[in-house]
């Protein structure tokens, strides 16, 4: 039997945590392993429902050549990646060192003058999923949006998207948890099915 009910649900948390970063094995690219942590507390922020995820962004690196200033590259890749903190800097340093040295990355053929290439890929930092939604959240429309959560992966992002723009308003949250239905479909969701799609999860 459930110790809580939807009326105790007030605060929805969600927490990402930086981890190890590798090199990638085969690619110039750098692997940064992340988790996420997702928690439902009650007024007294105790935690009612909580859950951990573990992921990876890779980093991919287009013009790294044997004639790339490190330092500068390793600055910017923290920069731009929010997960690396930046006590790490001579750690991401070295890596890159690794990389620009490593005998199977090909380093010399693609970089040019002619063709400047930027030192990240487009691709480091991903838009939120709710950035990528074409669409203003209604309170009025909320039951609709939990219904997208028992659809195919595409559905259950945009559904979860939108539930999130609610939530993301202070003023909407009491009205959300008096949602059971909805509470209810979000926790099975992030349980049991966030494996097929990342995306369900950040």
């Amino acid at each position: 039997m459930a110790l809580y009910s939807a009326e105790d649900a007030k605060y929805l948390k969600r927490r990402i945590r930086g981890g190890q970063i590798d090199v990638h094995p085969t690619e110039k690219a750098l692997i940064v392993n992340y988790s996420i942590e997702a928690t439902v507390l009650d007024e007294y922020q105790n935690t009612m429902i909580g859950d951990k995820k573990d992921a990876q962004k890779i980093i991919r690196l287009k013009s790294l050549s044997p004639s790339t200033d490190i330092r500068a590259l390793a600055k910017e890749v923290i920069n731009r990646c929010k997960l690396i903190h930046p006590t790490k800097l001579v750690e991401v340093e070295q890596l890159l060192f690794y990389l620009q040295n490593r005998r199977d990355t090909n380093l010399t053929s693609e970089a040019t003058p002619s063709d400047p290439q930027k030192p990240i890929s487009d691709e480091l930092e991903q838009p939120s999923i709710d950035s990528q939604i074409n669409e203003i959240a209604s309170l009025n429309d909320i039951d609709d949006y939990a219904e997208m959560l028992y659809e195919n992966v595409p559905e259950k992002i945009k559904g979860s998207a939108l539930i999130l723009q609610l939530a993301r308003n202070p003023d909407n949250l009491s009205e959300i948890i008096q949602k059971e239905s909805v509470l209810n479909v979000l926790t099975r969701v992030y349980k049991e099915e966030w494996n097929q799609s990342i995306e369900l999860a950040t």
